[in-house]
């Protein structure tokens, strides 16, 4: 039984440079990024006028979503795209360093995926999904005519058998797009598969789940609430074509694909009492079944060992953090990326940072499976600039 399929996909005819934008949850704090977006786009038809960059999320949200579904159908009716039915698009997106990541646009049955910690689907979230933050993506995807896709999902290929494959036999395909992608985004090649070769993905995919009791054949690399919004909105949109999303795959193997730790920082709290309640509760001797930590304030830094309640370090500490912040509503906690970036930042009193060992990406199944979904903001994938930029389409209506 295949689990990842073809779709109608829809790409725009001409002009892919001002078409394809950075994914709506990045650059959250920085609305001077998307102020040179919509400059770049100015009035070409644009994935930027059919999406709500998180960053507005505030600002007139109805308004905004009105808006992007009027041009929706708006793009529709002016016959901007090209459609390519029932299809797989094999994308090579060559990052600022000019490594290149590989990958495989298709879609998945919403039915398989379940966002909830404890699930034994075949797509499973990695990280823990906020419901709180589901509603402002339900309400933009509820009525869309089109959805984009950003959710990256990851394999668990060693052997290379399903996308590694492609890269050779590329020159066979028909190149749909070949550009540079705006602000430092890297460059972006699609090319289209054939029959045949869908059906190779299909069998390559199927084999990395065969016989296994609970297989878990995708985990949500990017794109978790998104996919999650999707899941919700399939009681609410009973279209057919609502009950699948538009996804891209790629190989947690390929060796672009990095993960960065995103850290810990407390704000408005006493780092010495703080210390010494988090040794009170978990501090252990070095050894199997410990996990060791750095912490960094502004008069001082220094390491211990905690005992391991989780598989991952972050596990265990975000484990802890959760339960001791519940009657603690004076201190706020924020997830920060780059130890540099953590150190700076705990050079104001009253600040502690946490600075652990990354998860291996090669643990990530294995920790999924064992534990249900991580704690949020668990890992990274790349640098932002490096992030996937919306570029297909396919109607859900």
């Amino acid at each position: 039984m295949d689990h990842f399929f073809p779709a109608d996909i829809l790409l725009p005819k001409k002009d892919f440079f001002r078409w394809a934008v950075i994914a709506c949850d990045q650059y959250t704090s920085e609305p001077h990024y998307w102020q040179e977006v919509g400059k770049i786009v100015g009035d070409a038809p644009s994935a930027l006028k059919i999406m709500l960059p998180e960053i507005y999320l505030e600002d007139n949200p109805q308004e905004r979503i009105e808006k992007i579904n009027q041009t929706m159908q708006e793009y529709l009716k002016d016959d901007i795209f090209d459609c390519f039915e029932a299809s797989m698009i094999y994308v090579e997106r060559t990052q600022a360093d000019g490594k290149i990541i590989s990958g495989i646009v298709g879609a998945v049955n919403l039915a398989d995926f379940d966002y909830h910690a404890s699930a034994h689907s075949l797509v499973r979230s990695t990280e823990k999904t906020i419901v709180e933050r589901l509603p402002s993506r339900v309400a933009i995807r509820r009525d869309a005519a089109l959805e984009m896709p950003h959710v990256l999902l990851l394999m668990d290929d060693p052997r290379f058998q399903v996308i590694a494959p492609l890269s050779q036999q590329k020159s066979q395909f028909k190149c749909l797009y070949d550009f540079d992608l705006m602000l430092n985004g890297g460059h972006l090649s699609g090319y289209l598969l054939d029959k045949e070769t869908i059906k190779n993905v299909q069998t390559a995919l199927n084999a990395l789940v065969e016989g296994k009791e609970s297989p878990l054949l995708f985990a949500v690399g990017d794109g978790n609430h998104s996919l999650a919004a999707a899941k919700e909105c399939t009681a609410l949109n009973h279209s057919p074509l609502a009950q699948q999303a538009l996804v891209e795959i790629v190989n947690i193997h390929d060796e672009a694909i990095e993960f960065e730790p995103i850290y810990r920082v407390l704000f408005n709290c006493e780092p010495q009492q703080v210390i010494a309640d988090l040794s009170r509760d978990l501090a252990a001797a070095q050894g199997e079944n410990s996990h060791h930590l750095r912490y960094v304030t502004a008069d001082s830094e220094g390491e211990m060992f905690l005992k391991a309640t989780s598989k991952l370090p972050i596990g265990t500490l975000q484990k802890w953090l959760d339960e001791y912040l519940a009657d603690k509503p004076s201190l706020s906690l924020d997830y920060i990326h780059g130890v540099g970036a953590v150190e700076k930042i705990c050079q104001a009193p009253n600040t502690l940072g946490f600075i652990f060992d990354s998860l291996d990406k090669t643990e990530l199944f294995e920790a999924v499976a064992n534990e249900g979904s991580l704690p949020r903001k668990t890992f990274s994938l790349g640098h932002a600039n490096d992030k996937r930029y919306y570029m297909e389409c396919r109607k859900i209506k």
